[in-house]
């Protein structure tokens, strides 16, 4: 495949989230539950039904380079006189879009082995940090591999033995080593149910046409139905473990040829194996319940793929909806074309990072993602998961030498963890728009001023305003009516909760 729709070709790693600093979890739900499922459910656009009651106050909470604020409790803001020649951001919640359902990062075996090497209070600090409601982000949605991936210590599949069509030799002992562990320890601290995604990175290389699982090739036709079952196993064996699987895709970036773990598929592979393999082999396993995922690769192609898959009603019944990745160009109008072309199916972002190494103390790093979240939640995004959730300070560990950032970096060595910008930045957004919200009209004058709004369960209104400019902003901030004086610094991030 050409460097335009791989993924990246030299590195990978991040992770994110979704939480709640302001209380109690709102209207959560079994994840993969029937309820769960109905409440996700993209609305179309609603009449003022609701009621758009004016808060008390705001509180704000803000994250800039200057004096080393980072996600820093503010004084509520002052109300702003009703008539002035300010830039305005206006919120009205009666308004009300899609259902969030959660923010998150990825648990991979590099960075299970490298939490694994903490203190056990260090490794329980990384947990509370990612997972704990009140004092972390909350987070409520992770992907995990199947099979190894790039950032595994090494390849491995499930299933090692050639020809082992019946899966007699089926195993996750590999898992039990670091990954489940890690999985286990976030949902001991979180103490709400997390949605898990499982993706495959590519079949065990003896089902494949180039006999390896680096280097792309394909699945090979005989092999299909087994394969199909591998999923099925996989979320039986995490289940008996206590690890619910929420949903799965197809496969992990299908159009790149990479130097690690790979695989493609053409459109027509991917909604043929869906249609004739995945959906009625999960379906026989009594399995209905886990969500197929389809694309989970960059947002540049993401509208032909879904549109490959669609039309095919057989196909399309089997499929909750599409994933994306962002490693080529922005291309955000592609993520609202697939929500305004099939508005039934849903859209996830599943992976994002840094390539490149650790990129140790960059404000770069979460502007990008603030940046695309805004974006991608403001186009009908329902959850949205960042990869690595730790890395080492290399940016690893790494079979192939694909270094990354993570949000939270590793000094093995040290026994410290540093928090990179992406890390604050992503708890902007996780803390204090919690599972459940939905969300609602919110617009800026200024195109600097780049937002999204949500209400909460409990009603609470959360809006995130981000300033990427090397000057202030000052605006008056309109909720339901009542509007107040706020400023953002430069190169900065708040969020007001009301």
């Amino acid at each position: 495949m050409t460097d335009r729709i791989s993924r990246r070709d030299t590195l990978k790693g991040l992770a994110l989230g979704a939480g709640s600093l302001l209380g109690g979890r709102a209207n959560a739900l079994p994840a993969g539950s029937a309820a769960a499922d109905a409440a996700a459910q993209p609305a179309a656009h609603e009449s003022a039904a609701h009621a758009a009651v004016a808060p008390r106050q705001i509180r704000s909470y803000l994250t800039a380079p200057a004096d080393e604020q980072r996600l820093a409790a503010q004084q509520p803001l002052a109300e702003a006189p009703a008539e002035g020649e300010l830039a305005s951001l206006w919120v009205d919640s009666s308004r009300r879009f899609q259902t969030l359902l959660g923010f998150g990062g990825a648990f991979t075996e590099s960075a299970a082995v490298t939490w694994q090497k903490l203190s056990e209070p260090k490794r329980e600090e990384v947990l509370r940090a990612y997972f704990a409601a009140g004092e972390g982000h909350g987070y409520a949605m992770c992907r995990v591999h199947m099979n190894s991936c790039d950032f595994s210590l090494g390849n491995y599949a499930h299933v090692e033995t050639p020809g082992d069509t019946e899966l007699k030799s089926f195993s996750i002992a590999r898992d039990r080593q670091a990954l489940i562990p890690f999985i286990k320890g976030a949902m001991r601290v979180a103490q709400h149910p997390i949605r898990i995604l499982a993706s495959p990175w590519s079949p065990p290389a003896w089902m494949k046409s180039n006999g390896e699982m680096n280097h792309g090739g394909t699945l090979l036709p005989q092999y299909r139905q087994a394969w199909a079952r591998c999923y099925a196993r996989f979320i039986q064996a995490y289940a008996a473990e206590g690890i619910p699987i929420w949903g799965v895709s197809v496969q992990n970036e299908p159009m790149a040829v990479q130097k690690w773990d790979s695989c493609t598929y053409t459109a027509e592979a991917e909604r043929d194996f869906v249609r004739d393999h995945l959906g009625p082999e999960l379906a026989r396993a009594g399995l209905g319940h886990v969500n197929i995922i389809i694309w989970d690769h960059n947002r540049d192609l993401m509208v032909e793929r879904a549109n490959v898959v669609y039309a095919d009603a057989a196909a399309a019944r089997y499929v909750w909806g599409t994933g994306f990745h962002w490693y080529v160009e922005d291309d955000f109008d592609h993520v609202q074309q697939v929500h305004d072309a099939w508005p039934d199916k849903h859209l996830l972002f599943t992976e994002g990072c840094q390539e490149g190494g650790p990129h140790l103390g960059s404000w770069d790093l979460g502007e990008r993602y603030a940046r695309s979240m805004i974006n991608d939640l403001n186009r009908w995004t329902e959850g949205w998961m960042d990869w690595n959730l730790v890395l080492d300070m290399q940016g690893g560990p790494n079979h192939v030498g694909n270094y990354c950032s993570a949000p939270i970096i590793v000094d093995t060595d040290g026994d410290a963890l540093l928090r990179q910008s992406s890390y604050y930045y992503m708890g902007h957004f996780a803390r204090f728009i919690r599972p459940g919200a939905r969300r609602v009209v919110c617009a800026a004058s200024l195109q600097q001023l780049e937002t999204t709004g949500f209400i909460n369960g409990d009603g609470s209104i959360a809006v995130v305003a981000m300033n990427r400019g090397a000057k202030p902003l000052r605006f008056a901030l309109s909720v339901n009516g009542g509007r107040w004086l706020a400023e953002l610094p430069a190169r900065s991030i708040a969020t007001y909760v009301g």
